[in-house]
């Protein structure tokens, strides 16, 4: 942490800027993971990895570890053999290993004995399933979320993390992303400059062309016993998994789930109650809502909170995804992409001048006050001035997230979010469909949030 008081507390910032702020990641609701890798590997070990799900999230966190040293890929599947061609390629171009090629999960995990993690991009209804048989095989397991389709289904994968023993991540990576540790500890908690947050606004808005339904050639695809096996009714289903009520959750746990889990995290608080209204005004033939939105209700220790969450599938405008936390202080707009992260302080609030000079924000153009002498004008508040985080807080999106979990494994750290804590946060979210189906508000008792 960076004392502000303290002389040296520029030191300090560039040095925990320097290491990316991998420590205070896990803050959730509760402590980071306490389970921790018995015995820890030797800092030189290289980590053995296979991976279970060779599709498009594969390539984006493949891409992601390719600038971590240390790493050893042994083995490869998915029931697409294009797929696995693919992913063999891309490993042995790029390191040289040759990793083994798999179209069956259980082979896979039978035949490797010496796998040290396994990461696994499957769709969301075989998350649960292929978590539950990695940790059981010994394995720790980075795993995208959501954690399962299905409530239940979450639950299996943390009594499975705590049968086992063995680590298992969950992909929410702003957990582990500089920019958004940075600000919930440095400037929320330690510095308090949003004063109490009492509304929260998040979105993802996605065009069209982004929510097409998917096509490839019918030649590299499984056959149609192959694609019965493992759950899907055909090949449509196999591409697009995501618009069917059995293989997900739909738009608000596909998209949604990123920046809802954010709300939670930065407030440190689980939400009392949801609201919701979805509905398919376009894309008609599908199972899933192509538009949805919500309010979460929380009552956290400095007050009442609200926070509104839109995900829509037809439409790019407004920003694409963002999250914006409104407070009595000032105002955190903050995203993955760092054009869109900036922040505001209210003209009622305290001078931020000794933050900027000590190097914790720096102001940037101010926006221009309201004058005249029209009506709405002389009703209008002083406009709010703004501000940028210091730089250095930029990474690929998923690396520091992988990274936190290798150096986990490696005894040199905890997870930031690991199955039990991703649960918690989760949660709330598996509600959001049914509160839009039936129209009504969920009042949120133990049995909706916890394991």
């Amino acid at each position: 942490m960076i004392d502000v008081n303290n002389s040296n507390s520029q030191v300090s910032r560039r040095s925990f800027i320097k290491k990316g702020l991998s420590v205070g990641g896990g803050l959730v609701i509760g402590a980071p993971s306490l389970i921790s890798s018995e015995p820890a590997m030797k800092s030189n070990d290289h980590i053995k990895i296979g991976f279970i799900g060779l599709g498009k999230q594969h390539e984006v966190l493949f891409n992601a570890m390719k600038n971590l040293p240390g790493l050893h890929y042994s083995a490869v599947c998915d029931i697409m053999k294009y797929r696995v061609g693919t992913a063999y390629s891309r490993i042995n171009s790029s390191f040289g290993n040759k990793p083994n090629r798999y179209l069956d999960v259980e082979e896979m995990l039978s035949k490797e004995k010496n796998l040290d993690a396994i990461v696994i991009t499957t769709p969301d209804f075989f998350h649960a399933p292929h978590t539950i048989m990695a940790l059981e095989s010994g394995c720790h397991v980075f795993c995208e979320k959501m954690m399962s389709n299905t409530f239940e289904g979450a639950k299996s994968m943390v009594k499975a993390m705590d049968r086992t023993g063995k680590l298992c991540q969950i992909g929410h990576q702003r957990r582990s992303n500089p920019r958004y540790v940075y600000t919930l500890e440095e400037l929320i908690k330690k510095q308090n400059i949003l004063g109490q947050v009492v509304n929260i606004n998040g979105q993802w808005n996605r065009s069209i062309s982004s929510s097409q339904d998917l096509k490839v050639k019918e030649s590299i695809l499984p056959d149609q016993k192959t694609l019965e096996r493992y759950g899907f009714k055909d090949t449509h289903q196999f591409l697009n998994w995501r618009w069917y009520r059995d293989l997900s959750g739909g738009p608000i746990s596909d998209l949604g789930a990123h920046q809802i889990d954010i709300f939670n995290w930065f407030l440190g608080s689980m939400p009392i109650s949801v609201m919701a209204s979805g509905g398919s005004n376009y894309f008609t033939h599908r199972e899933h809502f192509d538009n949805v939105m919500c309010v979460f209700e929380y009552d956290t220790p400095l007050g009442g909170c609200r926070a509104f969450y839109q995900v829509l599938t037809t439409t790019s405008s407004g920003g694409g995804y963002f999250e914006s936390f409104k407070g009595t202080e000032g105002t955190i707009d903050i995203s993955e992409r760092e054009a869109f992260t900036n922040i505001y302080r209210e003209s009622t609030a305290k001078s931020w001048d000794s933050i900027v000079d000590k190097g914790y924000l720096k102001q940037t153009t101010d926006y221009p006050q309201a004058s005249g002498s029209d009506v709405i004008a002389s009703y209008a508040s002083a406009a709010p001035e703004k501000y940028a985080l210091p730089g250095g807080l930029s990474k690929p999106p998923h690396q520091p997230h992988l990274e936190n979990f290798f150096d986990s494994i490696r005894g040199q750290a905890k997870l930031n979010c690991d199955a039990r804590h991703a649960f918690e946060s989760e949660a709330p979210i598996y509600w959001v469909n049914e509160a839009a189906n039936s129209r009504s508000t969920i009042f949120f008792e133990d049995r909706h949030l916890k394991v």
